[in-house]
């Protein structure tokens, strides 16, 4: 498990990562989505203890990256957004090189290797220099010395920049491999990446944490931007006056259609409901025909969009249920923690020390009155 306290990067003046808090659970995989520069690679960078924080920290497995490095390092597999690569080195060459640094015992070093070298598919250039190999068999080569020796954690920066379509559904299925018994944390700012694997998501922006939650989740923080869009055959008048007798419309914009004779109208519905049989029935006993009806939904790209252009009421509120479920997380762990202590200290004052020393005169009594006995 990774928990990361009250992160803050500072190059100089600008603020990179600002006051960033999360807690990353086993066995799921993690999207870490963000426009270009919102600090996405220098949180992974601090976590994985190739930058040092300004202030925080950030605990692997309970070791401290910083104070720690080493045990915490050997629960990790990294790969950064440009690869860590040897390129005059031929690829099963630098693989045993990374196998021998992340002292895997020898007797299992060439069996690591192959298998790694089999899931990422780069068996047919083991014997190439990684200087001669495509943008793409780099990615992979790198992919690979991430995943050597079968850390707990597995984190991957933009893993699938400079694949092409085939090798990128390669990747994702691999993902979901390393999912089953590895925590996966993928970083990216392409939506369809993160939408198509994660099962959780994390939404940073200007090095805050906007909105933490499941794809479906966050969908749904935009309810009340979902839309009615349909095309009416009649007048202006006629689809306004339709309208004006529809229950459960917050708003409306009505606009002439392309055709002529036809109205285009946008239908704002009140907390998000669904009032399509209601609009079409409306419209229907208008005798004003309808030549299109649509149900516009939220998708990712729209809540990602919302959260990171600023501070909109939506962003406000991820960012406040955020930060409310944070707190939640630490005050059910610090309460189970001192449950724990007072258990042992209870413990310890049922068990009695066989050589304890009287501190009251009753004891010191009690114990004379025992001993001529």
């Amino acid at each position: 498990m990774i928990e990361v306290k009250n992160l803050v990067k500072k190059y100089g003046s600008h603020l990179a990562v600002d006051h960033l808090n999360f807690t990353v659970d086993t066995g799921q995989i993690y999207g870490f989505l963000g426009p270009n520069g919102a600090g996405k690679s220098t949180t992974m960078n601090i976590m994985t203890g190739y930058l040092g924080a300004t202030e925080g920290e950030v605990l692997i497995n309970g070791h401290n990256i910083l104070e720690e490095p080493e045990a915490a390092k050997k629960c990790i597999g990294y790969l950064p957004e440009m690869p860590p690569l040897y390129t005059d080195m031929k690829v099963n060459e630098y693989l045993r090189f990374v196998a021998e640094l992340k002292k895997i015992p020898k007797p299992e070093r060439q069996e690591q290797i192959e298998k790694v070298m089999l899931m990422v598919k780069i068996m047919d250039v083991q014997d190439r220099l990684i200087k001669n190999l495509s943008k793409g068999y780099k990615q992979r080569v790198g992919l690979a010395q991430a995943i050597l020796g079968f850390p707990e954690i597995i984190i991957l920066d933009e893993p699938t920049v400079g694949l092409d379509p085939k090798q990128i559904i390669e990747i994702r299925e691999l993902i979901r491999e390393l999912a089953k018994e590895h925590t996966v944390i993928l970083s990216s700012h392409i939506l369809a990446e993160i939408q198509e694997v994660c099962d959780y998501i994390m939404i940073i922006s200007k090095g805050k944490l906007v909105a933490s939650d499941t794809p479906e989740n966050l969908e749904k923080l935009l309810t009340n931007q979902q839309t009615v869009e349909i095309l009416a055959k009649g007048n202006e008048d006629t689809v306004r006056k339709v309208i004006g007798t529809i229950g459960n419309v917050q708003k409306a914009s009505v606009e002439h259609g392309k055709e002529e004779g036809t109205v285009k109208a946008s239908l704002f519905p009140k907390d998000g409901k669904d009032i399509r049989e209601t609009v079409f029935m409306a419209f229907a006993q208008e005798g004003c025909p309808l030549l299109m009806l649509y149900h516009s939904r939220t998708t990712l790209e729209d809540v990602f969009l919302e959260l990171t252009q600023g501070s909109t009421p939506a962003a406000a509120k991820a960012m406040k249920d955020g930060e409310k479920k944070g707190r939640m997380v630490k005050r059910r762990k610090k309460n189970a923690q001192e449950e724990a202590e007072e258990n042992k200290l209870t413990e310890m004052d049922e068990e009695p020390e066989e050589n304890a020393v009287p501190t009251s005169e009753d004891e010191k009594e009690d114990l004379e009155n025992d001993s001529n006995l």
